[in-house]
């Protein structure tokens, strides 16, 4: 089949498609359809055909494009129409999930496959309503249970749906948390041995700095002069230690004159 020919059926398919296609479900799917050639359609093939939708559709006369999304092709409205499509199906869009589904659906996002118990182990509470609600969106699925564990508990991780809903094709596209906490992050101090050396070394350059002002300070004498008027202050304490035997004399002087008072008596 000519690839004018394929584009149209690959078109048709994705278009009338209730979930995501992949290219090999379209390969598949048409070679199903046109059972009857010796030639199959090869998934080469369907990827140029691919390649040429996507081309047509970038033009800015058309209001939706097609994507890969949710694992598979599909076509979707283009941003721009956003508000617009917004009016047709508002009660849609205002369901929101509540703050404890959003957190346990970022864990199962994150560490899938995961067990309940894991789950409950990091937020701190019982997890049983948000994984229920999150099973009813059909936002996460049951993959499995976990053999190596007691009990053998369900496994779960996130959906087709859900990779569908963030416009993702695997978990390995989701943004990486350091990337997504990196305004926000504060990088540690590293305190080690060699830490406190660098410390040391610049507490001694500050002491050694007050040495030298201290030596600044002798060299301008303004220290020595404070002393010597230390020194000056002394000698007026002694002077003050002569006048206080000077006036211990005169009261002996005063003894020597009672007698004379006792004889005038």
């Amino acid at each position: 089949m000519e690839i004018a020919n394929l584009i149209n059926h690959v078109e048709a398919l994705i278009f009338a498609s209730e979930k995501p296609l992949t290219s090999l479900e379209i390969v598949e799917l048409v070679n199903q359809a046109f059972g009857f050639m010796d030639d199959k359609i090869i998934i080469d093939q369907v990827e140029t055909a691919i390649d040429g939708i996507r081309e047509k559709y970038t033009s800015e006369f058309y209001p939706f494009e097609l994507r890969e999304s949710g694992g598979g092709w599909q076509f979707l409205t283009k941003k721009e129409y956003h508000q617009t499509i917004a009016q047709l199906n508002g009660d849609k869009f205002l369901k929101r999930l509540s703050n404890a589904a959003l957190e346990t659906l970022a864990i199962i996002a994150y560490k899938q496959p995961i067990t309940k118990s894991e789950i409950e182990a990091i937020r701190g509470v019982n997890c049983d309503y948000s994984i229920q609600k999150l099973l009813e969106k059909e936002l996460v699925v049951i993959s499995g249970r976990n053999e190596n564990m007691v009990g053998k508990p369900l496994v779960y991780a996130t959906s087709r749906q859900f990779m569908d809903y963030f416009g993702i094709n695997s978990a390995d596209e989701l943004p990486k948390i350091s990337e997504v906490l990196a305004e926000q992050m504060v990088l540690p101090t590293l305190v080690n041995a060699d830490h406190f050396e660098v410390e040391g070394e610049f507490q001694g350059q500050g002491t050694g700095d007050e040495g030298n002002e201290n030596s600044q300070g002798q060299g301008t004498g303004d220290e020595g002069n404070e002393n010597s008027q230390g020194q000056g202050t002394g000698d007026e304490g002694e002077g003050t230690r002569d006048e206080g035997n000077e006036n211990s004399k005169g009261q002996g002087t005063g003894d020597e004159e009672n007698p004379e008072n006792f004889e005038e008596a």
